[in-house]
């Protein structure tokens, strides 16, 4: 199993994240990280936020529109 990422750091790469100044993919790579990781490291900040965000903006529009 990898050594872990020290919590700041993982706190400094989430808030690069949640500016959406850049995708997923470069800051991952800017870190050095895998970008599964930043999205699962996203996750869990949501989660630990109370947000409950879609995992795609396909999903959300897709909330509340009637079945086919």
């Amino acid at each position: 199993m990898p050594k872990p990422f020290p919590a700041e750091f993982r706190a400094d790469v989430i808030a690069v994240a949640g500016k959406g100044e850049a995708p997923v993919r470069q800051i991952a790579k800017n870190f050095g990280i895998s970008e599964a990781c930043l999205h699962r490291w996203l996750k869990i900040a949501d989660r630990q936020d109370g947000v409950d965000r879609p995992a795609s903006a396909a999903a959300a529009d897709d909330v509340g529109a009637p079945a086919a």
